[in-house]
């Protein structure tokens, strides 16, 4: 007979415990596991757009309020003074066309009144699209 490896102390309970912790991940709701996702995407709209726009519909400020602007035609909501170049932009907001104004505004509307907002990365674009989604903003 041969004799058994000798297992290193504290073997056991390091893969016990880590078993342990897979298993609460697992087990975890996915609202906990998307909680920080989301916390970005907020943080995102908050650092890029909340000094002029809010979510709230109706709540038009320095910009127009943002809340259900996925599906809504280019400088269309009532109560806010678009600039001329965004009643006429002839077109409806999608995901695309909202991360590409925000990334490049005046390559999308040229003479929009965003200034000095000069524009934010893709990758933030695309947090506070997903902010503006899941806040009502589709």
């Amino acid at each position: 007979m041969q004799p058994r490896p000798q297992t290193p102390p504290g073997t056991w309970l390091r893969a016990i415990a880590g078993a342990g912790a897979l298993t609460l991940l697992l087990s975890a709701p996915s609202s906990l596991a998307q909680q920080p996702a989301s916390d970005a995407a907020q943080q995102a709209f908050n650092n890029s757009c909340r000094t002029c726009h809010s979510v709230k519909e109706g709540d038009n400020r320095l910009g127009p309020n943002l809340s259900k602007i996925v599906g809504r035609k280019a400088g269309s909501l009532p109560n806010y003074n678009y600039s001329p170049s965004m009643k006429e932009a002839g077109f409806v907001w999608d995901q695309d066309k909202l991360t590409r104004f925000m990334v490049k505004p005046d390559e999308v509307v040229s003479g929009n009144k965003m200034q000095p907002y000069g524009g934010v990365s893709a990758e933030e674009a695309a947090k506070v699209v997903a902010y503006l989604q899941a806040a009502g903003g589709q």
